[in-house]
């Protein structure tokens, strides 16, 4: 059996009573104590939502137009231009 490396850090949480009590069904349906089923919940999640936002790959191919993209100079957008010609809320006059 691996060993795991000790728990020393605490995270507290605040919920509904009907929150918990879906939580510890949950539990308890998968063989797991609330602890157990909210981490392993937890990492499986950010396991999900991570990657994407970490690393991506490229073939040589891809890399070679990312690359062209991030070189290329920025297209002119004429409303962007506008928008960033007109003085933002926090600049504009509020008094009439």
């Amino acid at each position: 059996m691996a060993r795991t490396a000790p728990r020393t850090e605490k995270l507290d949480l605040r919920l509904t009573a009907a929150t918990k009590r879906i939580l510890q069904t949950a539990a308890a349906a998968s063989s797991r104590s609330v602890s157990e089923f909210l981490i392993e919940s937890g990492l499986a999640r950010a396991a999900e939502t991570l990657p994407d936002r970490a690393r991506f790959g490229l073939d040589a191919e891809q890399w070679e137009a990312f690359q062209t993209a991030l070189d290329a100079p920025a297209k002119p957008i004429a409303a962007l231009k506008k928008l960033l010609a007109e003085p933002s809320v926090f600049e504009q006059s509020h008094a009439k």
